[in-house]
């Protein structure tokens, strides 16, 4: 699944391809997405231009005067940039042409993304007016995190992955971070220092940080906007490392599964 990283390298990728474009055709294929797709989406959108393209968590947002598409890639979804002559493949659900002369193809083998149109505000969507905050914005601290763990006995690394406390740290993102900052994955929220908890937002930060500079994490088959893979896999440091040795301490590299995800971490670096 796309996360944090991932959908800002899309979000960034498609805003020159996106903005101030007029949006001329919407063609839709399959309406059946996690939720139905509006048909009614070409009466909307025709004749807009569009506005702004933006990232809340995990959702991308199209912004036109009329209103906004809001876009969640699900387990498999993508949006590309492509000429308006680029034959049709399977699961390419939807089409938006532009002034351009391109299209922005959505495609979504396992249909589990959405496509949904709102005239509200963004934030007052009913998918996103309960998300936590931004973990790249000032607006998250050390203390923020410390303060609404004081009674949370789960696994840290569920906690740093609860939307509803902070959005978009991925199990990739917070297995990497979690090693950086030299915290057991397992060990219970409430149990970690106000200090432990700024060490970790450094960690994620600049974890999230490195991933965007190179494109996102590309495992299988994940591209940009543009078709471009992420190269961030060539920086993981303890992600699907198990049975290797430590980049740090030389010790081996244990796995566990923590809330029906793979955790990793080093039993030296990282001691409970």
């Amino acid at each position: 699944m796309p996360e944090l990283p991932e959908v800002e390298t899309i979000m960034r990728s498609l805003a020159p391809n996106l903005v101030e474009k007029i949006i001329e055709k919407v063609i839709i294929r399959e309406t059946r997405l996690r939720w139905p797709v509006d048909l009614n989406l070409p009466s909307y959108l025709e004749g807009q231009t569009v506005q702004q393209i933006s990232r809340r968590s995990k959702y991308l947002l199209v912004s036109t005067l009329n209103g906004h598409l809001l876009i969640h890639l699900g387990m498999s979804g993508n949006l590309r940039i492509l000429p308006q002559n680029t034959p049709v493949k399977k699961h390419d659900h939807v089409d938006i042409h532009l002034s351009s002369q391109q299209i922005l193809r959505y495609h979504d083998t396992r249909r589990f993304g959405c496509i949904l149109w709102t005239t509200q505000a963004p934030d007052q969507h009913v998918l996103l007016r309960e998300l936590g905050q931004e973990p790249l914005t000032p607006e998250l601290t050390g203390d923020y995190w410390y303060q609404r763990a004081r009674s949370r006995k789960l696994a840290v690394k569920n906690y740093i992955m609860d939307n509803h406390i902070v959005v978009g740290i991925g199990n990739i993102y917070a297995n990497e971070a979690l090693f950086l900052a030299g915290i057991h994955p397992n060990r219970a929220a409430q149990q970690l220092t106000l200090a432990d908890y700024q060490r970790l937002l450094i960690c994620v930060r600049r974890v999230l940080n490195t991933a965007i500079a190179m494109g996102g994490t590309t495992l299988r088959d994940f591209t940009d906007g543009t078709g471009k893979e992420g190269y961030f896999k060539n920086e993981l440091q303890i992600y699907g490392r198990e049975g290797e040795k430590c980049t740090q301490c030389g010790k081996i590299i244990k796995h566990m599964q923590i809330g029906q995800r793979s955790s990793y971490y080093c039993p030296h670096c990282q001691a409970e």
